[in-house]
């Protein structure tokens, strides 16, 4: 596989994607939006244990929707924008493994939408995030209203679209979203030690537990009660269970292998 604005490697069980765009601070234009739905989809079924996401350079992981690009658009042609990149966000959440959004930098609009679309978020001190686009005469269309207000709350959704400001990493820290705070020399650092953890847990039970967090989360509880029993008993067929319980009980290290 291939990119022109996306970098990925493989290190080990741990896969790192950057957005590559430095140039113009990793903008989000059409076709990293194609590459990153077309990046989703190869790894809907990962065998990794996780990915790293993050931008490339110092300054930003990526200053939100190419503004130049969307200049001139029709209605139509903004709304099928809009589409495409809710539909690359939804892939990213969608992929099997765990996600680790690395903020290295500006998380502004799509930016911020991306990393509202990762599994967990660690942030550069020197991170800003922010959904500007009302003071663009727009609104965040790549799932910012949707996501955040299910991530932050309604209050702090409609404090952060409505005033289009910027928010440091602690105050998303405050929110939920935000899981740790790095310095700037760590952070990849960090989001590799998370990885590598991760990496240590058995890759069936992760992914069947990432499904039953995001499939049951806008559900009634009660189904929700019912979803999670069914993936619990889903796993007592698959040989990591039976790995782990065995290793538990003879006091050894498991060996998944994610079957």
């Amino acid at each position: 596989m291939s990119y022109e604005t996306l970098n990925f490697e493989v290190k080990g069980t741990i896969g790192y994607l950057t957005i590559n765009r430095p140039q113009a601070m990793n903008a989000l234009n059409s076709q990293v939006i194609g590459e990153l739905t077309r990046f989703a989809a190869e790894h809907k079924k990962s065998s990794l244990r996780c990915i790293i996401i993050t931008g490339a350079g110092d300054k930003a992981f990526v200053a939100g929707a190419d503004i130049k690009e969307m200049e001139s658009m029709t209605e139509s042609q903004a709304a099928q924008f809009a589409k495409s990149g809710q539909d690359a966000f939804n892939g990213i959440e969608g992929i099997s493994c765990p996600t680790i959004a690395a903020i290295n930098g500006f998380a502004l609009g799509g930016g911020m939408e991306l990393a509202l679309s990762c599994d967990i978020v660690l942030a550069s001190e020197k991170a800003k995030f922010g959904l500007p686009e009302v003071s663009l005469g727009l609104l965040p269309a790549f799932g910012g209203t949707q996501r955040l207000a299910r991530s932050a709350g309604l209050f702090k959704a409609r404090e952060m679209i409505f005033t289009g400001g910027f928010y440091s990493a602690q105050d998303l820290k405050e929110v939920g979203i935000v899981s740790k705070i790095c310095s700037p020399e760590t952070l990849l650092s960090e989001a590799e030690t998370m990885a590598a953890l991760i990496a240590t847990r058995s890759p069936v039970a992760v992914s069947i537990a990432k499904t039953a967090i995001n499939d049951g989360f806008d559900r009634l509880l009660k189904d929700g009660l019912a979803l999670e029993v069914g993936s619990f008993g889903k796993l007592f067929t698959t040989e990591d269970q039976k790995e782990g319980t065995s290793a538990f009980v003879a006091k050894r290290k498991p060996n998944f292998t994610g079957k």
